[in-house]
Order: C-alpha cells, then sequence, then structure tokens
C-alpha cells in the first residue's frame, strides 16, 4: 500500500509554512541589504524554496517588501494598540504603552533597520511603502497617544506638553537604541541584547518618560487633583 508523501517546504503543498519560510528570510534579507540590494535568489534559498514558489506567493520584490513592512508594522501596530486600549489611567496607559512597544521590538532585533531603511528612503524620496505606512499605521497611533496625553493634562497627571514634539521624541527615545546597537557594543564593550542589558535600558526608558511627563501631585493645579480624584474614584 502506498502511502502519501510528506510535501517538502519548497512545494505549494504547505503554503502557510513556506510563507511564513519565505516572509523570515525577507525580513533577514532587507534588514541585512536595504530593499535595493536585496536578492530573491537569497531569500529563496535561505527560506528553502525555490524562485518560482516565492514568485508564486509574491509577484515580484516589490510585494514581498510590502509583506514584511506589514509584518513589521502590523505586529507592533497589535501590541502597542492592546496596551493602549486597557482601562488605566493616562499615567499607566502612556507607561503600557512605552513597555509594549520597547518589548516588541527587543524581540524583534531586525525589525529597526528595515525601518530606519525607509524612513531614510523617504527622506531622499525613495521610499515605495511609506504613505501607506503612514495612513495605516502611524496616524492612527499618532491619534491614540495625543488622546492619551490630553486626557492626563485634563485630568493633571501630566504636564503640559505639545504632542507633535512628545509623541515623536518618545518614540525616538524607545527605538533609537536598537537602531544604535552596533555603536553602544563598541562603545560599552557589551552585548546591547543581553537580557540584563536590555532590562536596565527599558527600566531607563520608563524613568525617563515618567521624569519628563508626569506631574507630582503638589504640582497639579487644584481643579486638576480634583479632576484626578473623581476620575479615580470612578474607576473603582
Amino acid at each position: 500500500m502506498r502511502t502519501a508523501s510528506k510535501p517538502r517546504m519548497g512545494s505549494r503543498g504547505r503554503p502557510e509554512q513556506s510563507r511564513a519560510a519565505i516572509l523570515q528570510a525577507a525580513v533577514c534579507e532587507f534588514a541585512r541589504a536595504g530593499v535595493a540590494g536585496a536578492r530573491t535568489d537569497a531569500i529563496a534559498r535561505s527560506a528553502d524554496v525555490n524562485k518560482a514558489l516565492l514568485y508564486y506567493y509574491f509577484k515580484d520584490k516589490e510585494a514581498l517588501y510590502a509583506a514584511v513592512i506589514d509584518q513589521v508594522f502590523g505586529g507592533l501596530t497589535v501590541c502597542v494598540q492592546e496596551a493602549l486600549s486597557r482601562n488605566l489611567s493616562p499615567r499607566h496607559k502612556i507607561l503600557a504603552y512605552a513597555g509594549a512597544h520597547f518589548d516588541y521590538i527587543a524581540s524583534h532585533p531586525l525589525y529597526p533597520p528595515i525601518v530606519q531603511g525607509e524612513m531614510m528612503g523617504a527622506g531622499r524620496g525613495s521610499a515605495t511603502q511609506i504613505g501607506r505606512i503612514v495612513k495605516r499605521y502611524f496616524r492612527p497611533l499618532f491619534s491614540k497617544l495625543v488622546e492619551v496625553l490630553q486626557a492626563g493634562q485634563a485630568s493633571g497627571e501630566f504636564r503640559p506638553v505639545d504632542p507633535m514634539q512628545f509623541v515623536p521624541s518618545m518614540i525616538a527615545l524607545i527605538v533609537f537604541y536598537f537602531s544604535n546597537a552596533p555603536v553602544m557594543r563598541l562603545v560599552t564593550g557589551k552585548d546591547p541584547f543581553s537580557p540584563q542589558v536590555v532590562a536596565k535600558r527599558r527600566a531607563a526608558v520608563l524613568d525617563f518618560i515618567s521624569a519628563a511627563l508626569f506631574c507630582r501631585d503638589g504640582e497639579r493645579k487644584p481643579e486638576q487633583r480634583k479632576l484626578g480624584q473623581r476620575k479615580k474614584e470612578g474607576r473603582k
């Protein structure tokens, strides 16, 4: 009696596994070489598929790059939106967001070079995905963060800040460490991705955001303290 042979990775018999393997290999290649330097034959070889199968799932390199961008930003969006949707005070919500954003990047160390490459391409006018990224990912996140900042200022938890300045500064504080990791390794002689170093950096990021944004109770205006107290009592 003949038994059906198990499909190999490079066949169309395992579409989810094959597509996932191609995307994982593409992340590595785009992080290493950028869009212009990335080679589909190298991606296919790393994914253990033939180029015909790669083009079966992704019609060209640009379509593959778009899928990688969606994987990078889509995963981040799900992660941080979950944090921002929690029933928390503005103070705890902004820290939940920052911690979730930091943890996501820390667990995906190949993503920052891809993001940085796209941002640099936007500055040169050569980025192909930036408009879609802004509309689908950046604007909704920015709007939500502005809401949290405004709520925190209204309740007296946050000092007055300009969201147009504070939001990009906060994101830069979270992201830059990972983009700059190779330099940090040379400067400090330590592995910037070791669990101990990452944990210290995470604590420092949250402490910096707290110091830059949070009001001490004595700094609140009387009406802000009353509003904050009413909101606190309402959550109990």
